[in-house]
């Protein structure tokens, strides 16, 4: 059983900064356990969810193409906790951000079922 919390979002200011924080528990990134890397997605009104970024213990990748060179993504891994560090948020940075346990090849990452329940960012003056 993988349980995953995700913190940190709120309304912020065009142009402002937020890191969003997500802690797993459970059976998770174990030799055992069906998760070797972690990610970030998002999901805005009437879209569909989108992979923002993700980490495995040996690299990480910002695949969302609107957000690259604002967000970074960084993992403790003995504290089982990542982060998604935003900057110069724009009002098109406004959804619900999830994060999920689930494997990567070192290219491209899949997601598992072990998602949280979201934590809403809005950009907006």
């Amino acid at each position: 059983q993988v349980h995953v919390v995700e913190s940190g979002g709120g309304l912020v200011q065009p142009g402002g900064s937020l890191t969003l924080s997500c802690v797993f528990s459970g059976n998770v990134f174990s030799s055992s356990s069906e998760s070797n890397a972690s990610g970030w997605y998002r999901q805005a009104p009437g879209n569909q969810r989108e992979l923002v970024a993700f980490i495995t213990r040996t690299n990480s990748e910002i695949d969302a193409d609107s957000v690259k060179g604002r967000f970074t993504i960084s993992r403790d891994y003995a504290k089982n906790t990542m982060w998604l560090h935003m900057n110069a948020l724009k009002p098109e940075d406004t959804a619900v951000y999830y994060c999920n346990a689930g494997w990567s090849d070192g290219r491209s990452y899949f997601p598992t079922t072990n998602w949280g329940q979201g934590t809403q960012v809005t950009v907006s003056s």
